[in-house]
């Protein structure tokens, strides 16, 4: 399919709306934990059990990024948004039919598989065309579309949580809400399909002239391509570091509905399941919040030192909800508020991350990449809470003691995230393309323009050839 061209005089600012179109329609991915009651209740499915749908589908969103994003650039946005809507939407009619048939295992493939490759061609499908359109500001470009894809649940989780009511918590009515949401996400996710361009040669020159790159010791100025790229050990740290960040902040968000009803179910105020599904929302906001703001935040003091904050201070969080987070609601939704914002922010502020390090060249497809650390990251946060959540359960313990080890799990892995940013230092010149390789282009250094953090200034001459 050939990418259509921008007409003379078209607004660049009709393509973020293209985006949120089908990010905010993909990021109901975040509502899952909303279903997973009736389903478990309906099908008889344990906690583990009622997961596997959503930790396939984030690992089928890494994987078709990482090997599709080569398809995608080849065939232009459009394609990639209507690959997006037909595999999106017809894994929630697939699921229909599972729970109308109370066969779990077509709800797992529907959701999973079928609309987890609608999950991961969506996600990068209009990355790369809001650069082109926003080179004077990528990372507000970008970082609208991930916005997006954060505040899906916000919408999804208490529309969800009606049609359910609605429609009753049996197989017919978790079958006709999963029809719902296939029919209406196909219709608005035809927006972007509809509304999405890709920037004549000639429509950015203004824009062009404005993009400058900052100089620090952390932000290269040369380029790497993306099979050298996943040589360094630059990338696999990265790796690391998201993979650690996405599993503490996944953990909680695939089970937060049943998470904040089980801490609170002996108390005076036990939560309602309308209010556990209000939390899901806020959660989503957060998450939302957190991709734009700790993104944009990252410009100022530097992305090794954003992503102390998301390690540092979220194992922090995560060590007050298990110490205290059953004495205190706000406590407790406050901690969850800020991990689920780190957990968007680290989303958001690993493309800028990554384009300091590798440069523009091919930013794209190391990005995809290294979104396999999420489909690891899908399997492990709820992996752990579930499992040992029912192992817990089995022993007989009940409220906060089913989470009291995972919440322990999840301190750890953010600690083994922490060192491992510790570890990034510039790549070394020998991954360098040549100055004359073909479609790349040398970024100008601009001392004068940015401070260096501190971070970036402590880096000795030493560790710039590591």
């Amino acid at each position: 399919m050939t990418p259509p061209l921008a007409p003379v005089g078209w607004s660049r600012w009709l393509i973020p709306p293209a985006a949120l179109s089908v990010h905010l329609s993909i990021g109901q991915a975040y509502a899952w934990s909303v279903f997973k009651p009736p389903l478990e209740s309906a099908l008889g499915l344990s906690g583990t059990q009622s997961a596997l749908p959503f930790q396939l589908g984030i690992v089928m969103l890494g994987l078709s990024a990482a090997f599709g994003g080569t398809l995608v650039e080849r065939n232009g946005p459009r394609w990639a948004m209507t690959v997006a809507l037909v595999c999106f939407s017809s894994g929630f009619l697939i699921s229909a039919l599972g729970a109308a048939t109370e066969q779990f295992w077509l709800i797992v493939f529907g959701y999973g598989f079928v609309g987890g490759i609608g999950l991961g061609i969506g996600y990068i499908s209009p990355v790369s065309t809001l650069i082109k359109w926003f080179p004077d500001r990528p990372g507000m470009a970008t970082g609208i579309a991930i916005m997006g894809f954060g505040g899906g649940a916000l919408i999804a989780s208490p529309w969800s949580a009606q049609m359910l009511e609605s429609f009753g918590a049996t197989g017919d009515g978790i079958a006709k809400a999963f029809l719902v949401h296939g029919l209406v996400y196909a219709v608005f996710m035809l927006l972007g399909v509809l509304l999405i361009r890709v920037p004549r040669p000639d429509s950015v020159p203004k824009a062009r002239a404005k993009a400058a790159a900052p100089a620090s010791a952390l932000v290269t100025t040369a380029q790497v391509s993306a099979k050298s790229a996943v040589r360094t050990p630059q990338f696999w740290l990265l790796w690391i570091v998201l993979c650690m960040n996405v599993t503490a902040g996944i953990g909680i968000l695939e089970k937060a509905a049943p998470m904040i009803t089980d801490f609170f179910a002996d108390t005076d105020t036990p939560v309602s399941v309308s209010a556990a599904a209000g939390f899901v929302a806020l959660l989503s906001a957060a998450n939302m919040a957190g991709r734009i703001g700790w993104s944009s935040t990252s410009d100022v003091i530097g992305r090794k030192n954003t992503y102390r904050l998301y390690l540092g201070v979220g194992a922090l969080m995560y060590l007050l909800i298990a110490q205290f987070g059953d004495s205190s609601k706000p406590l407790f939704i406050v901690c969850a508020l800020v991990i689920l914002s780190f957990y968007g922010g680290g989303f958001a502020t690993v493309p800028a991350y990554l384009k300091d390090l590798f440069g523009t060249y091919q930013v794209g497809a190391i990005h995809g990449r290294l979104l396999t650390a999420w489909s690891a990251a899908g399997v492990l946060g709820p992996l752990i809470v579930n499992r040992v959540a029912d192992s817990q359960e089995e022993a007989g313990k009940s409220g906060p003691g089913l989470y009291g080890l995972s919440l322990t799990v999840m301190i750890g892995l953010l600690i083994v995230g922490f060192v491992a940013n510790e570890l990034v230092r510039p790549v070394h010149p020998r991954h360098h393309l040549p100055a004359n390789t073909p479609g790349t282009k040398p970024e100008t250094a601009q001392p004068a323009q940015r401070k260096e953090t501190p971070d970036e200034h402590s880096t000795t001459e030493r560790e710039r050839s590591v």
